[in-house]
């Protein structure tokens, strides 16, 4: 069996965004020479995500009013967490939204359903951060 490891950095200029990594974890899996197998994609910070959806702008304005209603930013003066921070509503996004997804490889290609993509979630951008893909196979 085969490992394969790579990091995918981002640098989000907002506070929050959802970025298709799909091709970029393709590329990987290329990279990878791996045929059959697992890839793991996860974000490395507490404060995003990666899951899988469909590429659908009014999906993803959907997510972002869906999240703020849930955890909103503001006030930040109700959550415990943000003394000396602002961030609280970031790692509440991220629990909700999921931490990494799983997806088989099959004759080199991911094994998607229809429409499924992966996308990394930015809940407190403005700052370098990175997401895991480990591939693993044969």
């Amino acid at each position: 069996m085969k490992s394969f490891r790579k990091e995918l950095w981002f640098e989000v200029p907002a506070r929050r965004a959802f970025i298709n990594i799909t091709p970029k974890v393709r590329e990987c899996l290329r990279e990878s020479g791996i045929k059959e197998g697992l890839v793991l994609v996860n974000a490395m910070h507490i404060t995003a995500s990666v899951f899988i959806n469909d590429d659908e702008s009014g999906l993803h304005h959907d997510y972002d009013v869906w999240l703020e209603k849930l955890a909103p930013h503001e006030p930040v003066s109700m959550y415990k967490h943000n003394v000396g921070e602002d961030n609280a509503d970031a790692h509440m996004k991220r629990q909700i939204m999921g931490r990494e997804v799983v997806v088989a490889v099959t004759d080199g290609e991911l094994d998607f359903g229809t429409w499924e993509q992966i996308f990394y979630g930015e809940f407190d951008g403005r700052r370098r951060k990175r997401a895991l893909v480990k591939i693993i196979g044969e």
